[in-house]
């Protein structure tokens, strides 16, 4: 049977106002709100719809958060197998994609799977390398920004997308690790009876992340809100007027 791993993070809800900590140096949890990253949330469903076609064993992992039990649980509404949770990370800070990656690379090495799905990247971690990083540690090949995956055999046929809209079809050897961008099929809604269902009848394991390695990690001095600034010039006037004045910015500007 074809095991797949799903890596699903936690991540600010950026339509509610974030607030910067007292400190000045993190945002401010107390009102913080977490959803599911919105792609993993498609790595989730592509991992669904591999196992619906091949009858493969979906497990999802999730760093420990508030509100990371009911994304699970809604996990194993749309057909998940196994539920774990990352425990014991530090509540007040969030662990670097390196170290994240470190303790998920053992815990995955022990389930052993074929295919491992996240999704490319977060919108608190624009960098994107946690995938990369895990499928370093596990020794696998790792193709990001995927639109769709097919299990044939002992490969995986996958959808790159490139900027203009193109698509690639790349055959991988399995085990291998991939970033999703998009499923084949938008993340399906369950309904909240099927959820609170799986709240008594599924099991979520904690697993212990174990001694973080935090060497090499960066530290952050300070956050703030992007400051105004007098760096804009508004022109004005009729489109010759206009014309005419930027013409003359670029000519001062030597660009022209």
């Amino acid at each position: 049977m074809t095991e797949i791993v799903v890596i699903a993070r936690l991540v600010p809800d950026l339509v509610e106002e974030l607030e910067i900590a007292p400190s000045g140096k993190a945002l401010d949890r107390s009102w913080l709100r977490l959803i599911i990253n919105e792609f993993d949330n498609h790595a989730i469903e592509q991992a669904i719809i591999i196992k619906e076609r091949s009858g493969a064993k979906v497990t999802v992992i999730s760093p420990d958060a508030e509100g990371v039990e009911d994304m699970l649980y809604s996990s194993a509404a749309k057909g998940a197998d196994r539920l774990i949770k990352l425990t014991g990370l530090d509540e007040e800070k969030k662990p670097t994609n390196k170290s994240l990656a470190q303790s998920l690379a053992g815990l995955i090495k022990e389930i052993n799977p074929d295919l491992i799905l996240t999704g490319v990247q977060a919108n608190d971690d624009l960098t994107g390398d946690l995938g990369p990083q895990v499928a370093d540690l596990l020794d696998m090949p790792y193709v990001g920004y995927i639109s769709g995956v097919s299990l044939e055999g002992s490969t995986a046929k996958a959808l790159k997308e490139y900027p203009g809209g193109l698509l690639a079809e790349m055959e991988i050897s399995l085990p291998a690790a991939l970033g999703i961008q998009a499923s084949e099929e938008p993340p399906r809604y369950v309904a909240i009876s099927k959820v609170r269902q799986m709240m008594s009848t599924a099991n979520i394991e904690e697993i212990s992340a174990g001694e973080l390695d935090t060497e090499g990690e960066f530290t952050i001095e300070r956050m703030y809100l992007p400051e105004a600034a007098e760096k804009a010039e508004m022109l004005e006037g009729s489109e010759e007027e206009i014309a005419a004045q930027l013409t003359s910015v670029l000519e001062d500007l030597g660009l022209l």
